[in-house]
């Protein structure tokens, strides 16, 4: 085993690799941007080196400087994480060529599955099924047309190197191919510095079941399945293990094919092998098809973990210091129901923006595991991934793990950023998803009532306004107090556009009459727990500033309104299009005076490793452009503005 490792990553990974280092012994060096000088991994590894500025290219991508802090550190090996270099073979062979270990597979094997025509053309060779497609190098978009056709509609235009849904299109239409495949090819271009693309039948009702492989170079074992079906924009969103309606003969199958590709390619260490399952008969032995092979740890790992008990990240520390697979196949145990939700600081309603903000209050379950890298005061960075968690659990079954979810997720507390919070609330509690009928497509349908804003009820606004007074600390409870009667105060909270103004009395320690426009509430507090009209209110109120935070199943975000305040003007009337987030814009498809309807495209927006299309929200002349292609903007900056309606 290594004395000590350099963790080449950031965030909850790095903090889930420090804690099995520290835990087997072994000494850690993180590595940090000028953005994560204060991040929890900085603070729990036993050194760290500075790497560069905020964007990754200057910093956690940059193979040369972790290198050098490595060798510096005396550190024996890297780890890599997932994302930024952990599948980059040129990293690969420079760790190797400065003396040290790369706690991962071989450059040869990351190349091998990196670009995904190759690797499904090597698949077939070693007996694994793949779905039937074009995976040539002719890129010439009318060749590629006639293939399509060849394969039959409906059609998926992917990027041939990457993943994460970048550089993929789905095309149900002929007349729709040539667009999707021009968005298709800049993604990938953008994304990966390669615009080639592969054409594959898409399956009409896929689910995507993944397998953990396991190796020593020689030969392998696999960890059984994953369903990753729960997606959207094809980014997982929930993930557990076993698959529902998993089979014995299934779950074989797949586990053999997925063992084969990892011994054709002299697989090390630990990888995922992701399958496309036809679901539209149930599972079938020969309903699955190769999709691609993750040459790197999972985000979603953990699930394989519950339902294992085997820690993956001291597998890949033992099998890179030299020792054999710490299993045989026979003897790896597979025991209860393990599910994982993606806990992420993004605008749902909004089409799933990323966000950022400070977070002012941040709280986990006790009874869940939260792989996390963030903590309360941190600040969700627009440089990198926004995700802010990962909550697992396990049950017995999956009916018990899907209880013990549920109250996971209504003991998990977010303040100061927008989050998926009620999203994922609202998907675990699916009527599909709870009966184990998924596929990729589940979000897609439902997605208007899976993205609604919840709205607070009477009760939630009638506890934001005890915040708003500061009635909910020890200290003001009796504030307002007085022996012969109750003396009633006013409190006004802003939920979005909409006021809520309430007015409370104070009755005693702990007892107040809140009354609303539309309902009156009896508040009581009972040592330390909140009741409401004689019912007990799992509620928690949290002020910060001029913000209050009700968690009350959802969490609900109010503003006190600052009473001095002058009213601000009308607005632009919808005049302005604003940047929703910090970003680079790279795209400007109008220029002034060009006439435009509602929802044509005005400019695409990079931000979080992904592009947003902004769009016109009525008909209009563009009067100005604010800022060009190449602009780096910030959340709010005015980038087209309409002339006055009419």
């Amino acid at each position: 085993m290594f004395r000590k490792i350099l963790v080449a990553n950031r965030g909850e990974i790095a903090v889930r690799v420090i804690r099995t280092a520290r835990r087997l012994g072994v000494s850690t060096v993180a590595v940090y941007s000028d953005a994560d000088a204060t991040a929890l991994h900085v603070e729990m590894a036993d050194e760290a080196a500075h790497i560069g500025a905020p964007p990754p290219s200057e910093s956690y991508l940059n193979g040369a400087r972790i290198i050098d802090a490595a060798r510096a550190a005396g550190a024996e090996a890297i780890h890599p994480g997932y994302g930024f270099l952990s599948e980059n073979p040129e990293f690969v062979e420079a760790v190797e060529a400065a003396g040290l270990v790369f706690i991962g597979p071989s450059a040869q094997a990351i190349r091998a599955m990196g670009l995904k025509d190759a690797a499904k053309a090597l698949m077939a060779r070693a007996g694994v099924p793949v779905v039937p497609g074009y995976h040539g190098t002719d890129q010439e978009p009318g060749h590629l047309e006639v293939e399509a056709m060849a394969v039959g509609y409906p059609v998926l235009i992917k990027a041939v190197a990457g993943g994460g849904g970048k550089g993929m299109r789905q095309v149900d239409d002929p007349a729709q191919f040539f667009d999707a495949l021009e968005g298709a090819k800049a993604e990938a271009l953008g994304a990966f510095g390669n615009d080639a693309v592969l054409i594959e039948k898409f399956v009409e009702k896929p689910r995507h079941i993944e397998v953990q492989v396991f190796g020593d170079g020689k030969t392998a074992v696999h960890l059984f399945e994953r369903d990753c079906s729960l997606q959207r924009r094809h980014q997982k969103v929930i993930e557990e293990a076993p698959a529902p309606g998993m089979t014995a003969e299934m779950r074989a199958a797949m586990g053999a094919a997925a063992v084969r590709a990892a011994e054709a390619i002299g697989y090390k260490g630990a990888g995922t092998v992701e399958f496309i399952v036809d679901g539209s008969d149930g599972l079938r032995p020969d309903g699955f098809y190769f999709m691609e092979m993750n040459t790197r740890l999972q985000v979603e790992h953990p699930v394989t973990e519950a339902v294992t008990g085997l820690d993956l990240v001291e597998w890949q520390m033992r099998v890179a210091s030299g020792e054999p697979l710490p299993l045989a196949q026979t003897d790896i145990p597979l025991a209860g129901h393990a599910i994982e939700a993606r806990l992420y600081a993004e605008d749902v309603p909004k089409g799933f923006l990323p966000a950022t903000g400070r977070l002012t209050h941040l709280e986990f379950p006790e009874d869940a595991r939260a792989d996390s890298g963030v903590r309360a005061g941190d600040v969700i960075s627009p440089h990198y991934d926004p995700m802010i968690a990962k909550i697992i659990v396990h049950g017995a079954t999956r009916a018990g793990a899907l209880r013990r979810m549920e109250r996971a997720l209504a003991g998990t507390r977010v303040a100061g950023c927008v989050t998926n919070h009620a999203f994922l609330r609202r998907l675990v509690r699916h009527d599909r998803f709870v009966a184990g009928d998924v596929d990729t497509g589940l979000i897609g349908r439902d997605l208007k009532v899976l993205t609604a804003m919840p709205v607070p009820c009477t009760r939630t606004r009638a506890l934001a306004a005890l915040g708003a007074l500061g009635l909910d600390r020890p200290a003001q409870r009796l504030a307002g107090f007085t022996l012969w009667q109750p003396l009633a105060r006013t409190a006004r909270v802003d939920w979005g556009d909409d006021a809520v103004e309430a007015r409370v009395s104070v009755l005693g320690p702990d007892r107040f009459d809140v009354s609303l426009a539309d309902a009156v509430h009896r508040i009581e507090r009972r040592g330390g727990v909140w009741w409401i009209d004689g019912a007990k209110a799992p509620a928690r109120i949290v002020r910060n500033g001029a913000d209050v935070s009700v968690f009350f199943g959802n969490g609900y975000h109010f503003t006190v309104p600052d009473p001095l305040a002058v009213a601000g003007a009308a607005g632009a009337g919808g005049n302005l299009i604003e940047a929703p987030m910090p970003g680079l814009l790279k795209t400007v498809f109008v220029t002034p005076g060009a006439e435009v309807a509602q929802g044509d495209r005005l400019v695409i927006l990079e931000a979080m490793k992904m592009e947003h299309v902004l769009q016109a929200a009525r008909d209009g002349v563009v009067a100005e452009v604010l800022a060009g292609p190449g602009a780096q903007v910030e959340a709010g900056a005015a980038l087209i503005r309409l002339e006055e309606d009419g």
